[in-house]
């Protein structure tokens, strides 16, 4: 099967990668731990962190984060910095140190009780506490204190994520910096923005980038709807730009990518060993079928939802019992906060019930992994399931749908995909595609896709595996810097 299709502008495009960089996140590229008598150090494992890294080594720049390592201060200086990756050090990490209310109202509270639920549509979990704002503000001033202490005019400063809105503006009040933002989640509509009592900060403190990056078009779309409701701005939708103060804010769609030939490699050099030891551990038969889903126990990723289709699956294609194992892997995520603690519960009484419903003295239905897989071991689940089921309630990309396909090494499975996961509209024409919420159709997917021909499976899987390679994350980042070398002039 083929599996890679490089771009040959690469290089090329590499040259519009700034000289002079600063990343600022909430997450830190890498964390030092008290391990025993000495230190151990958390390196990135994947996604945007590892896919920055080797970035950051070139220009020799500076990552500020939240140090949540319990050895990180012991290992940095007076002002929070440290040289990393430890074993070459080849850029700056500056840490951000952050107090237990810091991150109850911050992160917890703004961050993932507010603006998370409000993109992803989940108005009815907003938790509308005024002190949640407040920290809010406090820990975005002093991320963006930290970036023009380090910064020099001129510098790229590129903002991560929705954690950190309102750092932009203080950033450009004191520092003439090429300020750019990627937004890795959904943007809401307008309906939905217009809840936030602070919608006209959070729009002042994104307005000011220089560069406003999304995944989808539509995303952009609705910033500029939000943008002309609650703001005097005048909007140009043909060009994505936004006039604000003086100051013009260029919108782009950049769908984000996985580092795929390094999914791709380690499915191909995970021993069989790794399945053959799950699958006995699991009591999945050699002759079963395979279905796999991997998520944060999160509310957006559909797994209630998912759950009923497959009980409704069993219901409606006897055939199917005995002969398909589901794989829930299910990572815990944000156990401070209720709404998570009760869909964890949920999510494991309803595999409880469906379990004990339909097994049989040979045969359990689901299997609900909840202990940690590594990246290897996930790539070798990937690898050896017959279809997996992404299908996520409303999700700005979602990349384990890319993972999936990555994957892919043997005989080709098939893609079940939510039409309201961002990576529809990269994906979808060679999925089998479903709405979450539609239990009977959701059903009727998944035994087609069990069911459909070595044939079609391997045309679907080959045309999502040239889009996956083709749209990797390095062309990804290519992508966010052309852009910004071509709005800078």
């Amino acid at each position: 099967m083929s599996h890679s299709c490089h771009r040959t502008d690469r290089v090329e495009e590499r040259s519009h990668r700034p000289d002079s960089l600063v990343v600022v996140s909430n997450r830190q590229p890498y964390s030092h731990e008290i391990e025993g008598d000495g230190l151990s150090v958390d390196e990135p494992a994947g996604g945007l962190t590892a896919g920055l890294d080797p970035v950051m080594r070139t220009t020799d720049g500076t990552w500020i984060a939240w140090g949540d390592g319990d050895a990180d201060r012991s290992v940095s200086d007076e002002k929070g910095r440290v040289r990393v990756p430890p074993d070459d050090p080849s850029y700056t990490l500056r840490r951000l140190w952050l107090t237990e209310r810091d991150v109850e109202r911050y992160y917890a509270g703004y961050s993932n009780q507010v603006l998370w639920p409000v993109c992803h549509g989940a108005n009815w979990t907003v938790e509308h506490a005024e002190a949640y704002f407040d920290r809010y503000r406090d820990v975005n001033e002093r991320f963006a204190e930290a970036v023009v202490d380090t910064s020099d005019e001129g510098t790229t400063v590129w903002f991560q994520d929705y954690h950190l809105a309102l750092a932009p503006r203080r950033v450009k009040e004191e520092r003439d910096a090429f300020c750019m933002q990627f937004w890795h989640i959904p943007w809401p509509s307008w309906d939905g923005f217009r809840r936030l009592p602070q919608r006209t900060e959070l729009l002042d403190g994104l307005l000011a980038n220089d560069l406003l990056g999304f995944h989808l078009p539509s995303y952009a779309d609705r910033f500029l709807d939000c943008a002309a409701g609650a703001l005097d701005v005048t909007v140009d939708r043909d060009a994505r730009e936004v006039e604000y103060r003086g100051e013009t804010t260029t919108l782009g769609a950049f769908p984000l990518g996985i580092d795929a030939e390094r999914h791709h490699e380690r499915a191909l050099t995970v021993g069989e060993g790794f399945w053959e030891s799950f699958r006995t551990e699991h009591g999945i038969g050699p002759d079963q079928q395979v279905a796999v889903g991997v998520d944060r126990l999160d509310y957006t990723k559909g797994i209630p939802e998912r759950l009923a289709a497959l009980e409704r699956l069993f219901e409606r294609y006897p055939e199917h019992r005995g002969r398909l194992t589901y794989v829930q892997k299910a990572a815990e995520s944000r156990t401070s906060i209720p709404a998570y603690r009760r869909l964890g519960r949920r999510v494991r009484d309803e595999v409880d019930r469906i379990n004990h419903r339909f097994a049989t003295e040979r045969w359990r239905p689901i299997v609900h992994v909840e202990g940690y897989l590594d990246g290897c071991e996930l790539a070798g689940l990937y690898r050896h399931a017959d279809c997996a089921l992404v299908s996520p309630l409303c999700d700005g990309m979602n990349l384990v749908a890319l993972e999936y396909v990555a994957s892919q090494v043997d005989t080709p499975g098939v893609l079940v995909l939510s039409e309201l996961a961002g990576a529809h509209e990269l994906l979808g024409e060679w999925t089998v595609s479903i709405n979450p919420h539609a239990t009977e159709r959701f059903a009727e997917a998944i035994d087609e896709a069990l069911g459909m021909g070595a044939g079609k499976r391997r045309e679907r899987m080959d045309a999502l595996r040239r889009i996956v390679f083709e749209n990797d994350l390095e062309g990804w980042m290519d992508d966010v810097f052309r852009a910004a070398a071509t709005v800078r002039g």
